[in-house]
């Protein structure tokens, strides 16, 4: 069968996206909000454009985007900064104002006073008086005056800790960099307040929403989640109407009789990967510890049930572990199934093939404890200057420091250079899969190249730049290339059982890439709308972040044919041998499309997303699409290929299928009783009174939100139990008390006892 169609649309689709999201991201980059030397109205010079950047760096270093957000991109706990700082400058200059017009506040006065000195404070707010051929802003007494009293505050917040914050006493105790991080602070608020040249909307198209100041949604915004409600709603249709006359990739017949697997000897670097998948268990519980104590934090700032943690394991660094061992886990688990799928398809076991695939674990051993190590040095601030190199960079999810994410990247290659001498025996064969092997070795290629994204910027890049590019690797890298290597594995997998017909599974796969790349890589702008962007990325962003959600509407077909093929027949009796695996992955159909589909579209709109950005509706969509959809993946695949290693053994599935539904059940819980009423009570109060609001001690310390914080309590404890379960079912796959027999059976006693379950099962009916 011919695939050229197929082909050409991935192409078209590929190139084109890639030509529109670098010509907009230059331009986007290009019209960042400048970085100028500050000076007060006498000529005073306040801070220059490079103490701007430094503060960055010192907020960077301190923890960053794991220590409150910066327009809106970070943690939870602790503010906003630049709403924040925005809504504190603006009331100490309201009430300036007020105390010379012999009032003693600006609440004190009356309403059409009031209105005056509104007007006054917009006025001065949002007029850009940059000077760019001396690049140069000049505040007036007033402003000059309201940032001293503000980097006085923020000093001793950062100096002193703040409970509320889950910021620990002497967090920043250096006061040439608080002043630093001051400036940093302003030239956020300034650029969220400040119009743009000859436009109307600021710098970040008027985020965060600050009546005060006059920021509200831009028409922009709503006009374009108008029109990615209809071009969701549009392409819902046209996909269903095409997938209705398509075949569609069925299980087909005649099965084989026996497990295609069983009496294969596994190569000597398929068995060196075991150690992998026990290093993907023991990475992930370490990352369910440090999430739960991480929630803690949200309710005991500084301590831990009384014990005060926050002077060994501050806030800022069990969330960067958090989010790093999740990447570093999930991550793993692809890349070992990669290095076990490979010589299954070629039938191939290059020569020192396991010494490379035992030289790259060593290299993840060093880059998993040497980042980890560096992120607490680095925002201990112990490392001085070269915190960026080998500390904690400040991104979300790009967090390791410059060395750490340089070395990860050449392991990365090296895995790419171990994958290509597995598959290079398969394409000198005229084989019918090679449409689908190509489309294995290009997701491969893909995945080192997109996460060198993440070394385009550099310690003293503009937050727009670093932005931009962070989001190529969170966006593109795990959310996008790695999904479709993850799709290609599972096909590989299914055809390799012969559950599945190679025609009929490349086809599906070269669609659903092409659907799935068609909104997915423009669709990275959905995170930009608001980091110094222009007008164009709102527009881009909201349609085709959009067509993201489209192909998820058919995930139910998917999930259904799943479960068809994990259920045992007379004719394949074998199959109840892979039954969990395979839930595994209808799990992940599940939570694609709750948390991706769902919860990724609720907060997709420029318009929603005005409101919510920063609340803990994105940690909802962030729960359930990483874990709901990566890691149930991660952890299918695992499952998958230590089964296909030793298929003649009988596994004890009781713990399995515990271990299932407490993860599925417990995640339910987690969002359900707690992160979803929580990120909606956040919005209403955004929506009502200003992101400040939302994000403030004020508002979270008070007695309804503890308690929904608390409510995360009974689904932490059953999904940790499940995560319990799966690593003592896995560590008895060593140990042999997962198997119903230490001793492996033979094929003849393997199929025969397979055959007698199938039959008492049948009788039972």
């Amino acid at each position: 069968m011919s695939y050229k169609r197929y082909w050409l649309a991935l192409a078209v689709v590929i190139i084109g996206s890639f030509a529109v999201l670098g010509s907009v991201g230059r331009k986007m980059i290009s019209e960042a909000p400048p970085i100028p030397d500050v000076y007060s109205e006498n000529g005073q010079l306040l801070f220059t454009g490079a103490s701007i950047t430094d503060g960055q760096g010192v907020w960077q270093s301190i923890g960053g985007q794991e220590i409150g957000t910066v327009w809106g991109h970070g943690a939870y706990v602790a503010p906003d900064w630049s709403a924040d700082w925005l809504h504190r400058e603006s009331l100490l200059l309201l009430d300036r104002w007020a105390q010379r017009e012999g009032s003693p506040t600006f609440n004190a006065l009356n309403t059409d006073e009031q209105a005056v000195l509104n007007a006054r404070l917009v006025r001065e707010m949002r007029t850009n008086n940059y000077d760019r051929a001396a690049n140069r802003v000049t505040l007036d007494s007033d402003r000059a005056a309201a940032f001293d009293q503000l980097a006085t505050y923020y000093a001793g917040v950062f100096a002193d800790g703040r409970a509320e914050y889950a910021i620990p006493r002497g967090a920043l105790t250096n006061t040439e960099k608080q002043k630093q991080l001051a400036a940093f602070f302003w030239w956020t608020a300034w650029a969220a307040s400040t119009e743009r040249p000859g436009s109307t909307v600021t710098y970040t198209n008027n985020w965060p929403h600050e009546p005060l100041v006059a920021n509200g949604p831009t028409p922009g915004a709503i006009l374009w989640s108008i029109v990615s409600v209809v071009g969701l709603l549009a392409g819902i249709g046209g996909l269903v109407w095409w997938y209705a006359s398509q075949e569609k990739a069925v299980p087909h017949g005649p099965f084989p009789v026996r497990d295609p697997f069983l009496g294969l000897n596994p190569t000597p670097s398929q068995r060196a990967t075991i150690k992998y998948f026990l290093v993907v268990v023991a990475l992930w519980g370490v990352q369910i510890l440090m999430g739960v104590i991480t929630a803690h934090y949200g309710v005991e700032g500084q301590g831990f049930y009384g014990f005060p943690l926050d002077r060994y394991l501050p806030y800022a660094i069990t969330r960067t572990w958090h989010l790093q061992l999740a990447i570093f886990w999930i991550a793993t688990s692809w890349l070992a199934t990669g290095l076990y799928v490979g010589p299954a398809v070629s039938g191939h076991e290059p020569k020192f093939q396991r010494l490379g695939v035992n030289v790259l674990f060593v290299a993840l051993v060093l880059v998993v404890g040497g980042s980890l190590a560096g992120e607490w040095m680095g925002i201990q601030q112990k490392l001085g200057n070269l915190w960026f190199w080998f500390g904690s960079q400040g991104f979300e999810y790009v967090d390791l420091g410059r060395f750490w994410q340089i070395l990860l990247f050449v392991g990365l290659v090296l895995w790419l250079l171990l994958m290509v001498r597995a598959l290079k025996p398969a394409f000198t064969r005229n084989r019918e899969d090679r449409s689908l092997l190509s489309l294995f070795l290009i997701s491969s290629i893909a995945i080192p190249m997109f996460y060198a994204a993440g070394l385009m910027y550099g310690q003293r890049s503009h937050l727009v730049t670093a932005e931009y590019w962070r989001w190529w690797v969170v966006h593109l890298w795990v959310e996008g290339f790695f999904e479709v290597f993850a799709t290609v594995v599972i096909a590989f997998l299914f055809t390799r059982l012969k559950l599945l017909e190679i025609r009929s599974a490349t086809r599906t796969v070269l669609f659903s890439t092409t659907i799935f790349l068609a909104g997915g890589i423009i669709g990275t702008f959905h995170h930009l709308y608001f980091s110094g962007s222009s007008a164009a990325v709102i527009s881009l962003g909201a349609i085709f972040s959009a067509l993201e959600v489209v192909p998820l509407t058919l995930i139910g077909y998917e999930a259904w044919e799943n479960l068809r093929l994990a259920r045992p027949t007379e004719r394949v009796p074998w199959i109840a041998n892979y039954k969990w695996p395979i839930h595994f992955f209808v799990a992940v159909a599940f939570w694609n499309l709750v948390g991706a589909g769902l919860f990724g579209f609720l907060i997709n709109p420029p318009i929603a997303l005005y409101y919510m950005q920063g609340l803990n509706l994105t940690p909802v969509h962030g729960h359930t699409a990483l874990f709901g959809v990566y890691g149930m993946l991660g952890l299918g695949l695992t499952l998958f290929c230590l089964r296909v290693l030793r298929p003649e053994r009988i596994w004890k599935e009781s713990i399995l299928k515990a271990s299932f539904w407490c993860l599925n059940i417990g995640l339910g819980f987690m969002v359900i009783l707690s992160m979803l009423p929580v990120g909606l009570l956040q919005a209403w109060a955004s929506i009502e009174r200003g992101t400040w609001y939302a994000r403030s001690a004020e508002f979270l310390q008070s007695g309804p939100m503890q308690i929904l914080r608390w409510m995360r309590v009974p689904g932490d404890v059953l999904f940790a139990l499940g995560a319990a379960l799966l690593g003592w079912f896995v560590l008895g796959l060593l140990t042999g008390h997962s198997y119903t027999s230490n001793k492996a059976v033979t094929s003849a006693s393997f199929s025969r006892v397979k055959e007698e379950e199938n039959e008492a099962a049948l009788s039972g009916r």
